[in-house]
């Protein structure tokens, strides 16, 4: 099928509310189902026996549900050899901030989000005590997993979270969890299969072992009740507008929102963001004018010849420091608008290959999507890292700018150059004001307290002489 043709089930599918509503819950509780069941709503029907938490994240890859309740886990480019991918193992993704995790029931979101967990429970069919009680019990659980993640303060230190490892040594490390399957199944990709002395990197290894001490110590039906509750609330949004209503009143504690966007909007930025390389393709052929790639990419190249000066001239470097810096600052790629490879059907079918949006439900129809999405990344992972991949570039609708420390280059893309930022019909000295701005502040973060870290190449490696790199730190 044809990913024009695609954008369109996605998009109807979105908009089929009366199709969402004949379905009530049938298919979210089929899937449940196969997945190991509710234990809160199946009560003694619910078999222990039957459940393991390494078995749901397989089972959990297989119908296009996150990885990350547990353990994260990623396919990415070696932070110390930006020329191959790795396999990451990070602490588990959790559903609030470890700061109001840590604050416990008495904090105003937490007990917000307990509520949350009661309520669509109920109307999964849960008894509301049953609920009440086990829900209490598998929200600690969440709030001890988040109690033994790393902070996001620390974590802005990228060498605290570059630690290789052999497959063969996590195993002696980690032994509660045999690994070469656990990372072959959570891969599950055909021909690409890991060995023993394969390397990973494992992000926070003393949350392992405090993962390891949890499981040991938490009962089934908790684990169970905290996993299957995240699928769940993940679900949510596409599912009937009951229980959408009822996350509403949950986020308007996260953020203050009152009332959802339009459903045309919601689906349209859904299409855009999931499709988000068919959609620019569209958006560029029909809408970007001509002539204003040329004109931008100016301006940026004249802020990045800009900023060179400015750094020829800072008292507080070294002069070592500096020529590594002008080097990384000579090196930064802009992409600007949009990849030529939009152009050609013939590429963007290609990066759609093997995605078919027949499913019935919308539900089934979001699943194949993200099960589509971690195939296309975990298939990359003994493939060479292509440098400024246009694929990695080719999102053109989207109305922000970007800097990537892991390829050293800058994203402006054909939908931030509009409006207020930018305009072919305007005065050159309004566009460097506006659009130069964006520039010069993405230029910034290849040297900010994150893109220092990284060289011109993209390799994590600290090539500040101390009393510069104690300057920064100081300013």
């Amino acid at each position: 099928i044809h990913p024009f043709v695609q954008i369109k089930k996605l998009y109807s599918s979105c908009m089929n509310t009366t199709a969402i509503e004949l379905d009530r819950l049938k298919t979210i509780k089929s899937i449940i189902k196969g997945l190991g069941g509710w234990p809160v709503i199946e009560g003694q029907r619910w078999n222990q026996t039957k459940f393991d938490w390494i078995q749901s994240v397989y089972k959990f890859r297989k119908a296009g549900y996150s990885l990350d309740y547990f353990l994260a886990f990623t396919v990415a480019v070696d932070y110390r050899n930006s020329t191959k991918r790795v396999i990451q193992i990070d602490q588990a993704i959790l559903s609030l901030a470890k700061e109001l995790f840590s604050k416990g029931l008495e904090n105003d979101v937490v007990r917000a989000y307990y509520n949350y967990m009661v309520d669509i429970a109920v109307m999964f069919g849960a008894n509301r005590l049953t609920a009440k009680t086990q829900l209490k019990k598998a929200l600690e659980f969440e709030m001890k997993l988040s109690n033994v993640t790393m902070s996001m303060e620390d974590r802005r230190n990228y060498s605290l979270l570059y630690n290789p490892i052999s497959v063969c040594d996590l195993q002696d490390m980690f032994p509660s969890i045999r690994w070469l399957e656990y990372l072959n199944s959570a891969l599950n990709i055909p021909n690409v299969q890991i060995q023993e002395t394969d390397i990973v990197i494992v992000s926070v290894p003393s949350y392992i072992s405090e993962l390891e001490k949890l499981i040991n110590s938490t009962s089934k039906r908790i684990q169970a009740n905290y996993v299957m509750w995240r699928a769940i609330a993940s679900s949510v949004p596409y599912l009937t507008e009951a229980l959408r209503q009822r996350e509403l009143q949950y986020t308007k504690f996260l953020n203050g929102r009152t009332e959802r966007v339009p459903r045309w909007k919601e689906c349209t930025d859904l299409v855009t963001q999931s499709l988000s390389v068919a959609v620019g393709a569209l958006y560029v052929r029909k809408y970007f004018p001509k002539g204003a790639k040329e004109k931008a990419t100016e301006i940026i190249s004249d802020i990045k010849a800009e900023f060179i000066d400015i750094l020829k001239g800072v008292d507080w470097m070294d002069n070592v420091t500096r020529s590594h810096a002008l080097e990384k600052a000579n090196a930064m790629v802009p992409h600007v608008a949009y990849p030529d490879e939009l152009l050609s059907d013939k590429e963007i079918e290609g990066v759609f290959e093997g995605l078919n949006l027949t499913s019935n439900t919308y539900l089934e129809v979001r699943l194949s999507l993200t099960r589509f999405a971690a195939d296309s990344s975990y298939k990359k992972l003994n493939q060479p890292v292509k440098k400024n991949d246009w694929i990695s570039v080719g999102r053109p609708a989207v109305i922000n700018a970007f800097y990537s420390f892991l390829d050293n280059s800058m994203q402006f893309p054909a939908g931030i150059l509009q409006g207020v930022f930018f305009s072919n019909d305007r005065p050159q000295y309004m566009n460097y004001g506006a659009i130069g701005f964006v520039a010069g502040h993405e230029i910034t973060h290849g040297f900010d307290d994150q893109g220092r870290q990284f060289d011109k190449d993209g390799n994590l490696v600290d090539w500040w002489a101390p009393p510069t790199k104690a300057a920064f730190l100081k300013n």
